[in-house]
């Protein structure tokens, strides 16, 4: 395989060609003054969440929560979700057997050994974009059943597991690498590939977000957050926990307990710091930007970043998922849209 370095790149070039909390140390934590109760907007499903993507989350049960909601289908003793498109799931297990289910009737169309096990993996008309545990990736055809390509990138010895997940952009893949890459392979060239550098770091550089707003494509590592768009890459060294998009905006929740507001040029326009919090999820939706701490005060706070309230939802010590306006906890549902931030 070629593959051509570049260190920026515009987003117009690319069309054309378990979670580990916050990490801190400190044994201070954060303790609001006043808290609201949240069992208003609270509703019961009975599942155990025991794994948590990006994409979703695997209940105890065998069944998966997806972007919709919780899914009827179930993925097998010992298997847990990587991602859905509109008629397949994507499952794996700990051997790197990667599942194909046909969403119509929940039956599995194959399986596929891939030897090692599979950290992130999405389908698109019939293609699978994977990385594996050991960075090596490749693209996978199903109709074809055979490897499209398959490369190793860099050695890594130690990832945060908020993997991020590939995405298509048209016919190009873009694989966010564990070693602080984006590796850019377009379907009908695969043997020629673009490396996007992000961050350098020893350890814990994966890329824990991927996701594109308009013609942005926004990335992360745990230290550094890059927009590649129309006018060039933009780059941000920060100690991220998460990012979220809304309405043309990024919000970055970082290790130190702050939430701020950035343009896509990752020009500031707003912050809010709250001592001693770390992040175990975020999200922004509906007007709304939340921050779930630890100890389980959950944050709403208005796109300005100007009022906020703080609700008691429980200590986070089980894996959560946020999707849409919903925060799966513990057996339970928060609405989102039912707490506001005054």
């Amino acid at each position: 395989m070629k593959i051509s370095l570049r260190s920026g790149l515009s987003f117009v070039a690319l069309v054309s060609a378990s979670l580990i909390f916050s990490g801190c140390s400190s044994k201070k934590y954060f303790e609001p003054e006043q808290t609201f109760s949240a069992s208003g907007a609270a509703t019961a499903y009975g599942g155990t969440i025991v794994d948590q993507s990006r994409d979703g989350a695997t209940l105890q049960s065998g069944y998966y929560i997806g972007k919709a909601g919780i899914s009827k289908i179930n993925l097998g003793e010992g298997y847990r979700f990587l991602s859905e498109s509109s008629h397949y799931v994507l499952a794996s297990n700990p051997m790197g057997a990667l599942k194909i289910i046909k969403k119509s009737n929940g039956t599995t169309l194959r399986t596929v050994d891939f030897t090692k096990p599979i950290v992130s993996a999405v389908i698109e008309n019939g293609t699978i974009a994977y990385i594996l545990n050991d960075n090596t990736f490749g693209l996978y055809s199903v109709s074809q059943d055979k490897k499209l390509v398959e490369n190793k990138s860099e050695t890594t010895y130690a990832i945060d597991t908020r993997a991020a997940t590939p995405m298509f952009i048209d016919n190009l893949a873009v694989l966010p690498m564990l070693d602080g890459k984006l590796v850019v392979i377009d379907k009908h060239d695969p043997e020629n590939a673009i490396v996007i550098y992000l961050s350098s770091e020893n350890a814990f550089n994966n890329v824990i977000y991927l996701a594109r707003s308009g013609n942005t494509m926004v990335a992360a590592t745990p230290k550094k957050l890059i927009t590649i768009g129309n006018e060039g890459q933009e780059e941000l060294r920060a100690n991220i926990s998460d990012v979220a998009l809304l309405s043309g905006y990024i919000y970055l929740f970082t290790k130190e307990g702050e939430v701020i507001k950035l343009s896509k040029a990752l020009e500031e326009k707003a912050k809010k710091k709250f001592k001693f919090v770390h992040f175990s999820a975020a999200t922004a939706t509906g007007g709304r930007i939340y921050g779930l701490d630890q100890r389980g005060s959950l944050i709403v706070l208005n796109a300005n970043l100007n009022k906020s309230k703080i609700y008691d939802v429980g200590e986070v010590d089980k894996p959560v998922y946020i999707t849409g306006s919903k925060l799966y906890k513990d057996g339970k549902i928060i609405h989102l849209n039912k707490l506001g931030y005054e």
